[in-house]
């Protein structure tokens, strides 16, 4: 049997990250068949909306930090020389309109700390909301509580983000699976962390009955992370070395709940717990559906990638599209608020044409 160094690992994480980089923005990974839902929904126009579009206010509060709009740059990436760039440009960017950022798996800043730099992104943003990022299923593989503490502090981070990836994982070559008994695990993190622990899929949806026992197990808040957007099975289905596995990644390529569904469900039983929308998210409307829906934060990953990779100005440019985007169906509503849009029913489901 052919014994895997530490060394070797980290080599190939560093390896896995730079290949999941290039296939998200070049590889044919996105959903083809199942959705985000949000088609299934149309908002009531409003041709009288009684307010001047500079009213609209799109300020709100996520795990006690204000932010200048309910947008959220996903986690994506970290560990190599393009994520350094990519992620600083993101950075400086939700600095600038007070956005809420996340940054990929730290897991190699644990096995190669002279890369933990390529996700250090707090100098050129201060005062944004800022996720730590870590596979829950690495709390089964030597990672505790102080390798979790050290992570947010490396990021000076205001809260750690755990990811479910389980199909990823199964499809991923020597991929960790053992899962068995994560809950407990991150109830404890919860406990011990003195900062908030939320829980995120990474794009094949978390349902109701998981919610539900996730803020049992105390988190603070869920990003639904459903499908339609790049399906992880897809990617490493790409990536594989054998048949087997690429074999499982296709089988898998449409895997999921759709995000309109894992939002609906979700809110459905937990009116209060915080809650991110994220997975195939690519424009402001889809924000405001998102938001409509009962999300309070909304993600969006591959289309910040996409302008990260070209500049920062083509980031600062994303952002004010979607803004502008996210306050033209705020006013065609007849919202002067996030709140307001939440509250006034002008999401209606309509059937598929």
């Amino acid at each position: 049997m052919t014994t895997i160094s530490p060394g070797n690992i980290a080599t190939e994480i560093e390896s896995r990250k730079a290949d999941h980089l290039r296939l998200c923005l070049e590889g044919d990974v996105q959903f083809q068949h199942v959705t985000s839902g949000f088609e299934s929904y149309r908002f009531t126009h409003c041709c009288l909306p009684e307010l001047n579009r500079s009213d609209i206010n799109l300020q709100t509060t996520f795990l006690g930090k204000n932010l200048g709009a309910p947008l959220l740059i996903s986690s994506m990436t970290g560990g190599t020389e393009l994520a350094l760039l990519v992620n600083t440009r993101l950075a400086t960017v939700a600095q600038r309109y007070r956005l809420a950022m996340g940054v990929g798996s730290q897991r190699i800043a644990i096995e190669q700390p002279h890369l933990a730099s390529t996700f250090a992104v707090r100098s050129v943003a201060p005062d944004i909301l800022l996720f730590a990022n870590l596979g829950a299923v690495q709390l089964n593989y030597g990672c505790g509580v102080d390798e979790c503490l050290h992570l947010v502090n490396l990021l000076e981070a205001d809260a750690l983000i755990l990811h479910l990836n389980p199909l990823q994982e199964c499809v991923q070559s020597r991929g960790d699976t053992n899962f068995r008994g994560l809950l407990s695990k991150i109830a404890q993190l919860g406990q011990q962390l003195p900062v908030p622990v939320v829980v995120k899929e990474v794009g094949n949806g978390i349902s109701a009955a998981i919610a539900q026992k996730l803020i049992e197990a105390g988190v603070s808040a869920i990003d639904v992370a459903g499908a339609g957007g790049t399906s992880w099975a897809k990617v490493e289905s790409e990536r594989a070395k054998d048949h087997k596995q690429r074999r499982l990644g296709q089988t898998f390529a449409e895997w999921g709940l759709p995000t309109a569904e894992c939002l609906n469900s979700i809110r459905a039983i937990a009116p209060t717990i915080p809650l991110i929308a994220s997975g195939g998210l690519r424009n402001g409307l889809d924000v405001a559906k998102g938001i409509a829906l009962g999300a309070d934060l909304a993600g969006l990953a591959r289309p910040f990638l996409e302008a990260a990779v070209e500049s920062e100005a083509a980031v600062d440019e994303l952002v004010e599209i979607l803004i502008a985007e996210l306050e033209t169906a705020l006013f065609c509503t007849g919202n002067a608020t996030l709140l307001e849009l939440k509250n006034s029913g002008a999401l209606q489901r309509v059937d598929k044409v």
